[in-house]
């Protein structure tokens, strides 16, 4: 196989390559999301996971919502979402989603959520009412759930898929021998069971995975092979970039020819579509999965 470039983070000490660069978040469609965000008290991925995409995705006019709160049990080297003792959950919030999605004109929505490992049922209820809630108001718009791992609490994980949705997603983030580092309180082989019961109970399944925290190419590949056996449908790889100087740091920068590879990789193990980039996040282009 031709190895292809890599350039190394203490190569890109001063500034990320160019290929990482992103516009600032403008346009009169940004602002109105915004403004609908901050009305209904919502949080997004979006800003608490301070994604790249968030000026292009909220400029044509979607946003992937999160909901149970903006505070998560876990605590995930990569992540940039607050860690710690969330609050009571807001039993309205089901309510207040649904009337943004429909006032936006969302034609596909993406729902996500931290993790609330402290709730017996992991918050499968309000997650649950929420669906429902969007599929009452918006009749035409398909919806994607990424939802968290449920620690083998397959009823929760049942009520969670069984509102309507139309994709559910759960994201692997990293190869199996930096779960340690990466996803400390997560574990491997279940979350990849869980991907396959979501697709037993017949959705349509999706997985995400991050690449530049020091895995091997044949790590990678060992994950779509693992993927692709518990039922994986669609598969997301994107730059993991480190959110602040608290959170692991960037082993590489992966090159644009290297997703691309990563990409054909993926296609031919089966997958229904692959987005691979340096910017892809699991909720980019979600549209185009359906």
């Amino acid at each position: 196989m031709v190895e292809l470039p890599i350039v190394t983070a203490a190569e890109e000490k001063k500034k990320k390559p160019d290929w990482l660069r992103v516009k600032l978040p403008i346009g009169e469609d940004y602002r109105r999301v915004r403004s609908l965000v901050d009305e209904y008290k919502l949080h997004t991925i979006c800003q608490s996971g301070n994604c790249p995409n968030m000026g292009e995705c909220w400029g044509a006019g979607t946003a992937t919502f999160m909901i149970l709160g903006n505070v998560c049990t876990r605590s995930c080297s990569f992540c940039a979402v607050k860690t710690g003792r969330p609050n009571e959950y807001d039993e309205d919030e089901p309510r207040r989603v649904a009337e943004a999605i429909f006032l936006m004109k969302v034609k596909h929505a993406v729902i996500t959520s931290v993790n609330r490992d402290e709730l017996k049922d992991r918050g499968a209820e309000i997650w649950y009412q929420t669906v429902r809630a969007v599929k009452e108001v918006s009749p035409e718009t398909t919806i994607e759930t990424l939802i968290p791992d449920v620690k083998a609490n397959w009823d929760a994980l049942h009520r969670m898929i069984s509102a309507g949705q139309e994709v559910v997603s759960h994201n692997m983030e990293t190869v199996e021998r930096l779960y340690r580092l990466v996803r400390p309180q997560a574990r491997y082989s279940r979350s990849l069971e869980q991907i396959r019961r979501t697709k037993d109970y017949g959705k349509r399944t999706k997985s995400g995975i991050m690449v530049g925290l020091g895995e091997t190419k044949e790590e990678v590949f060992r994950i779509m092979d693992d993927l692709a056996a518990h039922g994986c449908d669609v598969l997301t790889i994107g730059q993991y970039l480190q959110p602040t100087k608290m959170h692991i740091e960037v082993a590489e920068f992966i090159h644009p020819e290297t997703f691309a590879m990563y990409r054909e990789e993926g296609l031919s193990r089966g997958f229904k579509f692959v987005e691979s980039g340096p910017l892809v996040r699991s909720s980019y282009h979600a549209e185009r999965h359906l």
